[in-house]
């Protein structure tokens, strides 16, 4: 059986969605965590994050809590956003990139609205996921290596955005792409389609100047 790597940042509230839709309907594959960078992957592809167009950004948030408001998701901004998520990817890491673990760290976040930059609410937070010594932990350099492969492996893949499923070559971005990858996992013929195949293959013709 083929595995499904999840490639996501806790800075991301649609990785927080798709979070709460795995855990509501798991994917009919193993997945495997791998927390990752998002800011790494902007600045490998050159992009702008959401966060760093203001209209974006606003829209963005709102968006968001309309769409947990539709899935029946709860949800809660925390006290600002973007945020440092380095603390919370390394204790992912720390506790293995265990999916239960994550899945708690993601409600730390956008189910608490809660930050990792209060002392109070990370104590918290460690003793949640067991992990009293969560400070030595995630200062472990075999933890930030780990964070940093999982970042240059999402990369090799063409991994662009968060949140990612991948299944071999294929890419699923989004939360919106989640019944996507389900699809695809369970071999709906759309995707040997020739129109699909041609629009994976499509050239472009103009390209707009930098």
């Amino acid at each position: 059986m083929v595995t499904v790597d999840w490639y996501f940042d806790f800075i991301s509230p649609f990785s927080y969605l798709q979070a709460e839709l795995l855990a509501r309907d798991p994917l009919p594959a193993p997945l495997s965590c791998k927390p990752v960078l998002f800011a790494g992957l902007l600045q490998h592809w050159g992009q702008l994050g959401p966060a760093e167009i203001v209209p974006k950004r606003l829209f963005t948030l709102r968006y968001c809590l309309w769409r947990a408001h539709r899935l029946g998701i709860p949800m809660r901004m925390p006290p600002a956003h973007p945020f440092n998520p380095l603390r919370l990817l390394r204790l992912a890491i720390a506790l293995g990139s265990d999916f239960t673990a994550c899945l708690a760290i993601f409600r730390f976040v956008f189910q608490e609205g809660r930050s990792a930059d209060d002392e109070a609410a990370w104590r918290e937070l460690a003793a949640a996921v067991r992990a009293d010594d969560a400070d030595q932990r995630i200062a472990h350099p075999d933890v930030k290596e780990e964070l940093r492969r999982n970042g240059e492996e999402a990369i090799a893949r063409g991994v662009f955005g968060v949140p990612m499923l991948a299944v071999g070559d294929e890419l699923f971005w989004g939360a919106d792409a989640t019944d996507m990858c389900r699809d695809f996992l369970r071999g709906d013929a759309v995707f040997s389609d020739p129109e699909m195949m041609r629009a994976g293959m499509l050239p472009a013709s103009a390209q707009r100047r930098r």
